[in-house]
């Protein structure tokens, strides 16, 4: 990302950037940043877009043929297309000889790095991944948002909001706006403020079904799938759910027996590290046998409802209900 900046801030720009990864917010953010300094938004005659699957790459190649209309620079941005997964050889061959007044700005969400159109970014121009951010970053970045609305926040209760949130960046900021929203008058957020207006993420209230079904409180694990489905989530997502965080839980209860640290449990089971201290916490007193066991019904929960044995909502419910 330093490389970005600097290329903006020098106005010392690439032929071709490739801009991937999970992190949908900084890809958008800089996506906008870079191509607003290379083509101003509203040059719209040497600004063109192309999205979606169904791009042809000749189309690409086309436009970028035409000069520039009494500008230094043409920009195209081609988004989503899946060319980095699928071969393109015109295309790649095209990076390697394109005019000197042409810049092309791809944005994908998955790649394949042993594509000939990776390869070819790489030779031509810059590519530049976008992962998801840690927790420590992100609280940092979350409290920089607050700190620039005149908001303070205790450490403990920005752990508590991001366990809310999950680490999806997008709709953190959409939670701080409502937070700076709601506590416009006073300069420390509480965590009252939270619970009133942050919207929960539904891995959240996954976790939160599971604890109350292993602590034997059906009757709360019931209204929570019932808000899930009010909500219109189908419930064989919410099956898929229960049984990746039991997997997870399972996998943080082995892991934590053999002295794991928490971060190293984060990145093997795939799951945030503010849910991982949920999980530590959680899997103390369920056994092993338990978590097995709940995996199980869920595979068995799976069966049922593709076999057309048992509607997916009552399958989902009566494994809420199971011990």
């Amino acid at each position: 990302m330093n490389t970005l900046l600097n290329d903006i801030k020098t106005e010392q720009f690439r032929p071709v950037y490739l801009l991937f990864g999970e992190e949908a917010y900084l890809r958008r953010r800089y996506r906008d940043r870079l191509a607003d300094a290379i083509v101003p938004a509203e040059d719209t005659m040497n600004r063109s877009v192309f999205a979606g699957a169904k791009t042809e790459p000749q189309s690409i190649m086309d436009t970028g043929e035409t000069m520039p209309f009494f500008a230094e620079r043409r920009l195209i941005i081609v988004e989503d297309t899946g060319f980095f997964r699928s071969s393109s050889p015109e295309l790649a061959a095209y990076l390697q000889s394109m005019p000197e007044y042409l810049h092309i700005l791809f944005v994908e969400n998955e790649i394949d790095k042993r594509s000939g159109m990776y390869k070819a970014v790489q030779k031509t121009g810059y590519v530049c991944e976008f992962t998801r951010m840690d927790e420590k970053k992100l609280a940092a970045w979350a409290g920089k948002l607050l700190a620039d609305a005149g908001r303070k926040i205790r450490t403990s209760d920005m752990e508590y909001f991001l366990t809310c949130t999950g680490n999806d960046m997008t709709h953190i900021r959409l939670e701080i706006d409502k937070l700076i929203n709601y506590t416009e008058g006073r300069d420390v957020v509480q965590r009252e403020d939270i619970d009133a207006v942050t919207s929960v993420e539904i891995g959240n209230r996954i976790f939160e079904m599971i604890r109350c079904v292993t602590e034997g409180k059906r009757r709360r694990a019931l209204a929570l799938y019932a808000d899930l489905l009010a909500l219109r989530e189908p419930p064989l997502r919410i099956l898929a759910l229960l049984a990746r965080q039991y997997n997870q839980m399972l996998m943080t209860k082995m892991l934590a027996s053999e002295r794991t640290e928490p971060g190293e449990i984060a990145k093997l089971t795939g799951a945030p590290p503010f849910a991982v201290k949920n999980y530590l916490r959680a899997v103390r007193n369920i056994p092993e046998e338990d978590l097995k066991a709940a995996l199980e019904r869920c595979a068995a929960a799976e069966e049922d409802i593709k076999s057309g044995r048992m509607p997916d909502r009552l399958a989902v419910e009566l494994l809420l209900l199971t011990d």
